[in-house]
């Protein structure tokens, strides 16, 4: 079975990297993915992508990356559902990143000068 996707795309919102409850670093970003085509109106469309990340991930986007920032997602898609208040099921399509490639280019000042290339998340 093949369960493997590629999106290039900016994110909507600030990165906010949280917490499980074993201390795992996970981030939620929604990425704004481009339509390869014009509507009737002659705008271009997007999808608007949940994708979860992960540990060392999820906390280098969080540090390096902000609204606005282009960046490339590799990972699968995962389903799943849970039962909300009112006993309705809902359920989520996400896709749960594997690797996360910056491709913004930005102002040096905004990376630390004492990071050394190892240490770079990209």
């Amino acid at each position: 079975m093949i369960n493997q996707v590629t999106l290039v795309g900016r994110l909507t919102r600030d990165p906010e990297l949280k917490r499980t409850q074993e201390g795992i670093p996970v981030t939620n970003v929604t990425l704004a993915v481009n339509r390869q085509y014009r509507n009737q109106k002659g705008e271009i469309d997007a999808d608007f992508v949940q994708c979860t990340l992960w540990k060392k991930t999820a906390e280098n986007t969080s540090q390096y990356c902000r609204k606005g920032t282009l960046i490339g997602i590799t990972g699968r898609i995962q389903t799943r559902h849970y039962d909300n208040q009112e006993k309705k099921r809902i359920y989520v399509t996400e896709v749960v990143a594997e690797s996360v490639r910056f491709l913004d280019r930005k102002k040096t000042e905004e990376f630390p000068v004492t990071v050394t290339k190892e240490e770079l998340p990209f």
